[in-house]
């Protein structure tokens, strides 16, 4: 990104100097909106002084550290954003799809219960908590949850969208991070540079859309639309004009997409292929005891486990996250039933156990997909006008933004980042010694189990970072989250129950 003019400092933005620590142009904060006159990161109006949390990237997990951070007047935060405002995959936030946790699951309820970022407090500063409780759902829109982040993105301070992170690094002579960055301005084109300097840092930067090597070449295929479900409502009226459409992916994405489509096809003419990996269009996990997979007391025994195990573990749990949800398997059959009333089927194909080889462009217009059926090990080919990947999505690489910090990071077997127990990278004694950390959310499946890209465990994760900064119980955590023992170890703890106040009995006059 080349900026139109030389990029000078703006209202946010410490001038970044070339390595040795500016002590101009100090940041100043902005006005926080919050109705409890709370206004963080007022400490520090020096520019050389370092904060003590700087978050890179505002999603869900971030927006989260951000709400539970926010009234505690000694933490010193600031958020950074590269998109100009807060977005929650708006490619699919297709009408009635829901968030597959309950509404308790939101940026703060499962950690502090009476935060004013909750999402009941939201539907009460909008006038809608009466309607939500005779709606009685315990699952929302997307589209709403999306709402509810972006309410409360408008009332914290300590938020700087259109800031784009470039490097961080430490600085040994001051034992500090220093986070570079470059104010964006509307257009999309550089504004300003600046940098500031931190003991901690707060790594959000989420996941990316994923496209498996054999059907990037489709990818490129200009005249042909080809595109991830990342992006589908942006393109879903030039998919629809398509003649034929195929759909890869036997996820939830693949599956609300399929079921989309499905309804916006006509009877008898919909023309859908819909093509998946796995041995079925298997329901995700969600009876009682397996959702105690996404409580933090399996997080602390998947954490402790060897490396090894947690890798295979990892991927025999695939049905915990990557399945589809029940209502929506049940909403494809009630809508392929229905178009058989009159005696025809629709023209549609399911086919699972099915993976693509290869693929290209035929002429300038269709693709070919050769397909191979895992089990039969038959192959077969075929063409179609339009593609949708509802391939998934991977965890965005850490190494390109913390480049510098590399010679102090500890990895893996596998030269993935080693993360603590308190979600922290594991950095070298010189770093961690002098009281600097790098925290990280949503980069840590493989240390700490499926739970990782888990909605229900942003509140609980957040916490943990909050006590692990302050060095106290900020939040009070629960000591036990789940019926069932993950381990031999030890017997599990039986929390004292507890005790209803003494109440002082009344005395009648007569």
């Amino acid at each position: 990104m080349s900026p139109k003019t030389t990029p000078h400092p703006g209202p946010d933005a410490n001038p970044r100097p070339p390595r040795t620590p500016s002590t101009q142009h100090p940041d100043p904060r902005g006005k926080n909106p919050d109705p409890r006159g709370k206004n963080p990161g007022t400490r520090g109006q020096n520019p050389d002084t370092p904060r003590d949390l700087v978050g890179i990237g505002v999603g869900p997990f971030n927006l989260s550290l951000a709400a539970l951070a926010h009234p505690l007047a000694e933490l010193d935060a600031v958020f950074y954003e590269q998109r100009s405002a807060f977005s929650w995959h708006p490619g699919l936030l297709i009408e009635g799809s829901r968030v597959q946790v309950p509404f308790l699951a939101d940026l703060v309820t499962l950690a502090d219960p009476a935060s004013p970022w909750s999402f009941l407090n939201f539907l009460k500063a909008r006038d809608r908590l009466f309607p939500f409780y005779f709606s009685e759902r315990f699952h929302i829109q997307r589209a709403e949850y999306d709402a509810y982040c972006r309410w409360v993105c408008e009332n914290l301070g300590a938020l700087r969208f259109g800031h784009q992170v470039d490097a961080v690094r430490f600085n040994p002579e001051r034992d500090v991070f220093e986070v570079d960055f470059t104010r964006i301005a509307p257009d999309g084109e550089a504004e300003a540079l600046g940098r500031t300097y931190t003991k901690n840092i707060a790594l959000g930067i989420g996941t990316e859309p994923h496209v498996p090597d054999p059907l990037r070449p489709l990818v490129d295929a200009p005249n042909v639309p080809v595109i991830h479900a990342a992006d589908y409502l942006d393109h879903r009226e030039t998919l629809l004009a398509a003649e034929h459409i195929t759909v890869i992916g036997s996820g939830q994405s693949g599956a609300e997409i399929f079921l989309d489509l499905l309804r916006h096809r006509p009877t008898g003419r919909e023309k859908l292929h819909w093509l998946g990996r796995s041995a079925a269009f298997a329901p995700m996990e969600y009876s009682k005891l397996g959702l105690e997979h996404f409580t933090p007391d399996y997080t602390r025994y998947f954490q402790a486990l060897a490396e090894p195990v947690r890798d295979q573990l990892v991927a025999s749990q695939w049905q915990l996250h990557k399945g589809i949800d029940a209502a929506t398997l049940a909403a494809i059959h009630d809508e392929l039933y229905r178009r058989t009333l009159h005696g025809g089927w629709p023209d549609t194909i399911l086919t699972p156990g099915v993976r693509v080889r290869t693929a290209g462009r035929i002429a300038t217009t269709r693709v070919e997909l050769h397909l191979e059926h895992i089990h039969q090990n038959t192959r077969s080919r075929m063409t179609t006008d339009a593609v949708v990947l509802a391939t998934g999505y991977r965890e965005r690489s850490l190494d390109r933004l913390l480049a510098g910090l590399d010679p102090y990071m500890r990895r893996d077997s596998r030269e993935r980042p080693r993360v603590d127990d308190r979600y922290r990278l594991v950095l070298d004694p010189a770093v961690s010694g002098a009281g600097c950390h790098v925290y990280v959310q949503n980069a840590e499946r493989h240390t700490h189990g499926v739970g990782a890209p888990d909605l229900g465990l942003a509140a609980w994760r957040s916490a943990c970072i909050i006590n692990s900064l302050t060095a106290k119980e900020t939040y009070p955590l629960p000591s036990r989250t789940a019926f069932t023992t993950f381990g031999l170890e030890q017997r599990p703890r039986i929390p004292a129950a507890r005790q209803a106040p003494v109440l002082t009995p009344l005395v009648e006059r007569w």
